[in-house]
Order: structure tokens, then C-alpha cells, then sequence
């Protein structure tokens, strides 16, 4: 029988939320947002995402699924250690100055359907 002690099973939740909280940082940044944006997409704080993105709080699901959407990636690339998020597919190709909620809203609704569509097409071929 194999046991995981409890010590083990905490570092590995922390080692996740460092992991995940690297890419949402990396990707954020990629994309140009801020963490008062992103906080106002998730209605948090905006020291709540700085402490998700140092691991030292986790990410919810639901925080992660609209992350997710508003990135344009899947729940999945958030887990991955050493991911390359260099082609991430860029929705909207205008900013300006700074993004309201409702703004970020629009653009992950826009993703999703992209995201979907693109799955969708796909499927089509195979």
C-alpha cells in the first residue's frame, strides 16, 4: 500500500498554488492586464490576486474556469509546470488605457465562443 502523509499532501497543494498562480501572473502579464483588472474581472481584491499569484492563496474553480475564458486557454494550462505561453491567441488586437469589468467580461464571453468554435471545427475534421 502506498500512504501519503499529511506534510506531502500539503507541499503538494502549495507546490500547485505556486505553480498556478506563476502561469496566471505569467499569462496576465503577457496579455497586458493588470492585477486591478483581473481583480475586478473576478470581483476580488486586488492583493487577493497578488497572494493567488505568489501561492499563497489557492485559485477557486470558478475563478479559474473564467480566468481561463478571459486567457483563452483551457483550465488545464493553468496546472502545467513550465508551460509556454508564448502563442496565446489574442481576441482583441485594441486597448485603451485601462479596462473596466464589463470590458473584460466581453472579451472572455468573446473567447469562450471562439475557444468553443475553434473545438467545434476540429471535431468537424477528424
Amino acid at each position: 500500500m502506498f500512504f501519503v502523509t499529511k506534510s506531502q499532501l500539503l507541499f503538494s497543494c502549495m507546490e500547485q498554488a505556486n505553480i498556478i498562480g506563476f502561469n496566471i501572473k505569467k499569462i496576465r502579464e503577457r496579455l497586458g492586464y493588470n492585477q486591478d483588472e483581473v481583480a475586478d474581472f473576478l470581483s476580488v481584491s486586488r492583493p487577493f490576486i497578488s497572494l493567488i499569484e505568489t501561492g499563497e492563496r489557492e485559485v477557486s474553480l470558478p475563478h479559474m474556469e473564467r480566468l481561463a475564458d478571459l486567457f483563452n486557454i483551457d483550465i488545464i494550462d493553468l496546472l502545467e509546470e513550465d508551460k509556454d505561453f508564448q502563442n496565446l491567441n489574442y481576441a482583441f488586437a485594441y486597448r485603451s488605457g485601462t479596462l473596466t469589468s464589463q470590458d473584460l467580461n466581453s472579451i472572455a464571453d468573446f473567447q469562450k465562443v471562439v475557444k468553443n468554435y475553434l473545438k467545434m471545427k476540429c471535431l468537424a475534421h477528424e
